[in-house]
Order: C-alpha cells, then sequence, then structure tokens
C-alpha cells in the first residue's frame, strides 16, 4: 500500500501545513506549476516526489520534472500531465497520452478547480486534479488531495482544505 499526497498550481508558494498534512505520506505528487525550484527541492527533501512541469515553471523546473509522466504504483498506471482538461474535455496532449497509455488515474492541474470524477468514456478511468494548493489565481481555498492506492485499488480519498488564499 501507498500512501500519496496530491497537490498542484504552488506557483512558488508552499504552505507549511502541507508537510503535516502529507507527513505520513509515502510519496508526494505535484502536478505541476511548481512556480520555482524551492517547491520542487523541498518536497523532494521530504519525501520521494513525482512531478510535472506546468506552464508557468521555466527551465529550472523542466529539467526537473517532465511534461508528462506515467508509471504503476500498486497495480494501478497513472498518468499526470499539467494541462489535462476533463472528460470529454481533454486538452489534445492529455487525450493522446491517455489513448497511448490507457491509465487507470490520469492526474492533472492548471485549472484551480479541484475535481474528482469517472471518466463514463473510460469507466476504469479515475480522474483527479487536485485544485490548487498555491496563492495564485481565482480559487477561494487553496486545496490538496490524500489517498491511497493497495492493491490496484484507490480509495481513503481525502480531500485538505489549507486555507483561504
Amino acid at each position: 500500500m501507498k500512501k500519496i499526497g496530491l497537490l498542484s498550481d504552488t506557483h512558488s508558494y508552499l504552505d507549511s501545513k502541507i508537510f503535516e498534512y502529507f507527513e505520513h505520506c509515502d510519496e508526494i505528487w505535484h502536478a505541476g506549476d511548481f512556480g520555482n525550484a524551492s517547491v520542487s527541492e523541498s518536497l523532494s527533501a521530504f519525501k520521494p516526489l513525482r512531478g510535472v512541469y506546468g506552464n508557468v515553471d521555466g527551465q529550472d523546473i523542466r529539467q526537473l520534472h517532465k511534461e508528462a509522466i506515467s508509471f504503476d504504483c500498486e497495480g494501478v498506471k497513472v498518468l499526470m500531465i499539467h494541462i489535462g482538461g476533463y472528460p470529454g474535455k481533454y486538452s489534445f496532449k492529455a487525450k493522446e497520452y491517455i489513448d497511448m497509455k490507457n491509465p487507470g488515474l490520469f492526474i492533472c492541474g492548471h485549472s484551480h478547480i479541484l475535481k474528482v470524477m469517472h471518466d463514463s468514456h473510460r469507466p476504469k478511468m479515475l480522474h483527479i486534479n487536485p485544485g490548487a494548493a498555491g496563492n495564485e489565481g481565482f480559487h477561494q481555498v487553496r486545496t490538496a488531495v490524500r489517498f491511497d492506492i493497495d492493491e490496484g485499488i484507490i480509495g481513503k480519498l481525502e480531500v485538505i482544505e489549507l486555507g483561504k488564499r
């Protein structure tokens, strides 16, 4: 079993509460728009980090993270990209990756809107956008997500509200 802490769109702001909320997580996943390398470095010094770069990330982040990553976690094929869209309205690149990788869990950021939903056209795929954990953007409340993956099952999903931006 793996406990995952998921966040996105920190935009150079890393709330210290993240370290408390993700204390018992095995890995942290960041769905892009780190903002600067210090966010990535702080997270990776705390726990193993998987992440992708976002549209606001410069070369410092792009040298550390790829545009998209696909990997297996406890029997679930995971695909993560920053600009992903939503079921029925995926970005062009996300749709290409989804068709190619056929993930059971699709993770993206970018919209700053927290969403967890199944894709009705791909009923075995769960879509998660953790919202935005940073202070930049139109969102009112900063959010992150915590969940477990155990023997191919995603469970114990929790939304974490970090406070107003």
